[in-house]
């Protein structure tokens, strides 16, 4: 976390969860150490999801227990979510959570490899949430990028993983690839020509990139 504790602790008490079946989710990821989007990081893409007209359809690269799928299918009823997992376990998990919510109709998890490109996706994507494997951001961001709609969002959770990315030594040597990866791929974004990025410091740090609707836009 990048802020106090007792901080987080308030902010998930001004935080309403949705569907009852996401407590349960938050305490099996605490008890399971699953890790799963920060509450106060959620509730700001599901605020960007309903700022924006029209949205049909959202790719999520990282399923894990489908905490995040169904945060966003609660508040844009109108659209559905594709969400990739690779572990099977947790695509058990993720599919039984969302069955309880009433959402398997429009949440629709592929068991697969981001990194294979699952053939069965849409063409066309309002908004990408990245959340998946730290050291293959800017893969992920490459490869379903073409799917996003000019004006659509692409959103990457954990972009500033603790704060470690302020340092150019990390005390744990066995984070320092991974630093550097996501060290990169920030100012890849910031100096990307198509995207206009904003950090935002809340959770473990959200990259908000949006798709400029003409190639000379600024």
């Amino acid at each position: 976390m990048l802020v106090d504790p007792r901080l987080t602790q308030y902010l998930r008490q001004l935080t309403p969860l949705g569907h009852p079946v996401l407590a349960e989710m938050e305490e099996h990821a605490a008890r399971e150490g699953i890790p799963i989007i920060d509450r106060a990081s959620i509730q700001l893409i599901s605020i960007l999801l309903q700022t924006k007209a029209n949205v049909e359809r959202v790719l999520e690269i990282g399923t894990a227990i489908g905490y995040s799928a169904i945060w966003m299918a609660e508040v844009v009823p109108g659209a559905h979510i594709d969400t990739i997992e690779r572990d099977e376990q947790r695509v058990r998990q993720a599919r039984a959570y969302i069955a309880r919510a009433g959402l398997a109709e429009r949440i629709t998890v592929h068991h697969a490899d981001a990194k294979d490109n699952p053939p069965s996706l849409s063409e066309h994507y309002d908004c990408i949430f990245i959340d998946a494997a730290k050291g293959q951001y800017r893969f992920f961001f490459e490869r379903y990028g073409t799917r996003l709609k000019p004006g659509g969002l692409i959103i990457s959770d954990n972009v500033l993983f603790r704060g470690h990315v302020v340092h150019n030594q990390v005390e744990n040597k066995r984070l320092t690839p991974l630093v550097q990866k996501l060290q990169a791929y920030n100012k890849w974004l910031a100096d990307h020509p198509r995207f206009e990025t904003s950090f935002v410091p809340v959770g473990d740090g959200l990259a908000i990139s949006r798709l400029k609707t003409k190639p000379s836009e600024n």
